[in-house]
């Protein structure tokens, strides 16, 4: 009597690949970009860039991460020199972010890493394969997003 279950081999569950295409990821980001910030801080630092004067949760949303763990980096990117904190005057519980000069040219500083780990990705895929797989995994994203612990949410900032 055999005890074999049948199962999915784990080299073909998308779950499995998504967590692997995530390692390779991470890997070649920090080869490229080294232990200046993390991914999800360069994250933080793109959202603010891209909406100064952001609030903490609603920058916490377009960087699809949780409020306490936003609030946490946000800190950290403060205690680098990256990130300015400062009160809400509208909200007194709430603190805006805006990006430190220091913070402007890191992101310059690692723009051509970014350029490279993008290049990385996808070097053994043609241009018609890497705009194809892009679509699929956008679309994978956005049709998933509820499923999220830390789904993306589009505040005002962007609408405004």
């Amino acid at each position: 009597m055999s005890d074999s279950i049948l199962y999915e081999p784990l080299y073909v569950q998308p779950g499995h690949l998504l967590r692997r295409a995530q390692q390779i990821s991470a890997s070649i980001f920090h080869d490229e970009i080294g232990n200046r910030v993390t991914p999800i801080q360069y994250a933080i630092l793109c959202v603010v860039m891209d909406n100064p004067q952001i609030d903490q949760v609603s920058m916490a949303g377009l960087a699809a991460i949780d409020t306490s763990t936003a609030a946490s980096v946000a800190t950290r990117l403060e205690e680098k020199g990256l990130l300015a904190r400062d009160v809400d005057p509208a909200d007194r519980r709430q603190r805006r972010l805006s990006l430190t000069q220091a913070g402007r040219d890191l992101l310059v500083e690692v723009n051509d890493g970014i350029s490279r780990l993008h290049r990385r990705i996808f070097e053994k895929f043609s241009p018609e394969e890497e705009s194809q797989f892009m679509v699929l995994l956008e679309k994978l994203v956005h049709l998933n997003n509820h499923q999220s612990r830390a789904p993306f949410t589009a505040s005002s900032v962007l609408q405004g």
